[in-house]
This record gives structure tokens, sequence and C-alpha cells, in this order.
């Protein structure tokens, strides 16, 4: 199998931890995180963290939450080493594993986690039904299946403005609707499923975020790489707000649960 492009350098890992905050690659820190879980407990839970990228919500869903075991996994080495660097640095290799995977197929048995967890990652995923029905796999009968996503409001063809935009991202995305989230989550098995749509909170950060790059700390982010980056990075960042501003781009929270066995008796 051919290895995936690489998005997440050090480079680019540096940049995204100075706007949004130590181990974190996507926007809200652990404000977000706990809005994510809401009333979802980890305590004494197995996890699998799909996405984990520089480990810093890896590293909290077991400092902070309780989980008995976190599995954080990812494709790209830069993002697991530092993760894996982070972990030992806090001497939790014994509570917390970091594993680089291939795309595909989780590496893991079925019935193995409490709780599968995800932020802002499945959006470089293409095939929601095949990670729909990994997911439900891997999951014991009654666990959760928690996270967020990067979303587009329907599925047909992007606007113009969304083309531009992820042709500027360049980020591999491949954002799918909330009805075909909500769809393969059914079909793979899930009760329970609920989205709620983050549009208007990431809109109004997004903004906040675009003054930072362009004037208050743009001094600081082009001494770390370039006026050309910062430039094209500003670009981006206006061409997300415009589709963010239409609501195409649409941010979601996604929760489902898989039946326990007892539900899947009643249902014979």
């Amino acid at each position: 199998m051919i290895d995936p492009p690489i998005y997440y350098d050090k480079g680019h890992i540096e940049f995204l931890q100075k706007l949004w905050g130590d181990g974190y690659l996507s926007p809200g820190g652990p404000e977000e995180v706990q809005r994510i879980l809401g009333v979802v407990k980890l305590s004494k839970a197995t996890v699998l963290d799909i996405g984990c990228g520089s480990g810093g919500i890896t590293v909290s869903l077991f400092n902070d939450y309780g989980a008995h075991k976190v599995i954080g996994i990812d494709v790209e080495a830069d993002v697991c080493e530092i993760a894996a660097e982070r972990v030992k640095k806090l001497g939790l290799q014994e509570d917390i594993e970091i594993v680089k995977v291939k795309p595909g197929n989780f590496p893991y048995d079925d019935a193995s986690f409490d709780v599968v967890f995800s932020k802002d990652s499945i959006v470089h995923i293409e095939n929601k039904e095949q990670l729909a029905k990994e997911i439900f796999r891997v999951l014991k009968p009654g666990g959760h299946f928690v996270g967020s996503d990067w979303l587009r409001s329907n599925d047909d063809d992007p606007s113009p403005e969304m083309l531009h935009y992820l042709k500027l991202e360049d980020l591999g995305f491949e954002m799918a609707s909330p009805n075909r989230y909500t769809h393969a989550l059914a079909e793979a098995g899930f009760q329970d499923i609920f989205l709620s749509n983050r549009n208007r909170w990431y809109t109004e950060k997004a903004r906040q975020e675009v003054l930072k790059l362009s004037k208050l700390m743009r001094q600081e982010f082009e001494d770390m790489s370039s006026k050309k980056f910062m430039d094209l990075t500003v670009e981006t960042w206006n061409a997300m707000i415009t589709v963010l501003e239409t609501g195409e781009h649409c941010p979601h929270h996604i929760k489902c649960k898989k039946p326990n066995m007892a539900q899947e008796s009643d249902k014979l």
C-alpha cells in the first residue's frame, strides 16, 4: 500500500500548536473536548483516539477524564513521534499507547474499546461508510462514538468558493454532509445518533484566528515560517471564513451508541 501524503510535518505541527495550543492541531482546546464528550464518561474505559495528532487530547483523555487505557492512532510519522514523546515525558507509557497505522481497517479485534473518540481528523478519510462500520466493529456493545469533524452542508458539487478554499487548504479534506454521516452511522448499526452544528461557534473563532494571523501575532508566526507562508495562510483563512459565513462549511459534533446485547436481543 502506498503511504498517504504528508500533511502535518513538524513545521506545520509547530504552527498549529502556536495557534491552537500545545498538543492541539484543531481549534477549541480543552473546552471543546469537554463539550464533545458531554455526558459520556471515560472513567475506567478503554479508549481509541482516531487521529491523535500531537497527543494533547490523547493525554487529556487519560489525565483529565480518568480513562483506564488510551490508544492514539494516526497515519503520519511526525505527529506520532511528537505524541509518543509527550507520553514518555509524562511517564504514561503504561497507560497511553501511540500507534502509527496505515489507512484502512483498524488493527484491533472486535469489541476492543468502550469509547471511540476523534477530533477533527476523520475529515481526511474519504469512505465514511466503511469508517462507521469499523468504529462499530471495534466498540464493545453499549459503547460510544463521540467526536467532531469538519462537514459540508450538503453532498452536491462544492461551490466555487468551497473549491477555492479546499485548493488553498490543500490538506486532503474529504468533507461529507450531516445527512451522509447520519446515514452511514445508522447503516453501521448505531443508535441514538446526534449531530450538533458548530458553524456559528467556529465562524466567530475563525475571525479571531485570522486577526491573530494577519495582525496581532503576525510577526511571531512569520518568524517561525516565512512571509510567503503567512500570506498564503491568511488568504486560506479568509477563504475559509467565506464558506463558514455561507454555512457550507459546518463543523459538527457527532455522538452515537452501539446497542448493548440486551437491546439487540429485544429486536429478535
